[in-house]
């Protein structure tokens, strides 16, 4: 059967440090170097926008040798125009690993109990463990290690990314922070399960912004309304107002904080100028990365995994 990479709640510590070290290697590594996989194709089926997931996963598999087929979300009708189940099985008879951007979880976990290729969540209503593990692999080069001596503090909404990257902390032991209004906390469904994977990792939610970013080694934030809730962008505008990064409370962080952002970013509304151009801002590293950790993941997808 082949290994999914579905959700980080479904990754052992060892795995998840193995492909940072893999994409740290990879990244060394002389481009013309690089025939991993050579020809191999990795589909990929998009139901939402996208800039950085697209061209990463392309650019990704293209560097390992490989090559890559687009497909709208509209055209392809995933449980529309065809069953998921039968659709599953035809797209395994044409490429060697699929990523899919979508809306509801369900349909990534339903192709991967009928694929007979990797499946891999390129973000999803409930996760997107590919960007969590590029923010990881971000800090890691940045502070040198990742471990409890970092702290990360999210501010914003409990959404798809705040909640793959509270799993990716606990996986390697960084102290991580929700700095969010009570009315967007993580799902109750989303706590459960945290706490049933690691019993022994709190899962800290603070709704005061300051008192959770203090001595904070990483600031991080995302968008206030994301894909598919802009009829809430004004509800929302007014109850993120006192969760916005600027300097006053990016100056509670310790001082050699670092900012992240997943981007595209709405400059000064969840993070102002000043801090998200400041040289203590990785954002642009930050999305490099995400080429970086695919690439290690692809690898491993198309040959230690299968």
């Amino acid at each position: 059967m082949p290994r999914h990479f579905l959700d980080l709640f479904d990754v052992t510590p060892a795995e998840a440090s193995m492909l940072l070290d893999r994409a740290l290697t990879l990244k060394k590594v002389p481009r013309s170097s690089l025939r991993h996989a050579t020809g191999r194709t990795l589909g990929l089926i998009f139901e939402k926008p996208s800039l950085r997931t697209r061209v990463s996963f392309e650019a990704a598999m293209t560097r390992l040798g490989g090559a890559s087929t687009f497909l709208k979300g509209e055209d392809v009708g995933i449980g529309v125009r065809e069953s998921v189940h039968d659709f599953a099985r035809v797209i395994s008879q044409y490429v060697d690993v699929l990523a899919i951007r979508t809306f509801g979880h369900s349909i990534v976990e339903e192709l991967a109990r009928n694929a007979s290729i990797p499946i891999v969540n390129a973000l999803s209503d409930d996760a997107h463990p590919c960007q969590a593990m590029a923010d990881l692999l971000t800090i890691r080069e940045a502070v040198g290690t990742l471990d409890s001596s970092i702290k990360l503090v999210f501010v914003g909404d409990g959404n798809n990314v705040a909640r793959s990257l509270a799993v990716a902390c606990a996986l390697f032991g960084v102290r991580f922070v929700l700095a969010a209004p009570e009315a967007y906390n993580f799902p109750d469904a989303f706590r459960s399960r945290f706490q049933s994977a690691f019993p022994k990792t709190p899962l800290v939610i603070e709704h005061d912004p300051v008192k959770a970013v203090a001595g904070a080694q990483v600031v991080y934030t995302d968008v206030w309304a994301s894909m598919g809730q802009e009829c809430e962008t004004a509800i929302r505008r007014t109850a993120f107002a006192p969760y916005q990064v600027n300097a006053a409370l990016f100056a509670r962080a310790d001082r050699d904080a670092i900012f992240l952002h997943c981007l595209p970013a709405h400059r000064n509304e969840e993070v102002t100028d000043d801090v998200l151009d400041s040289d203590r801002s990785l954002v642009i590293p930050q999305a490099a990365n995400r080429l970086h950790f695919q690439m290690a993941l692809l690898d491993w997808l198309l040959t230690d995994a299968c």
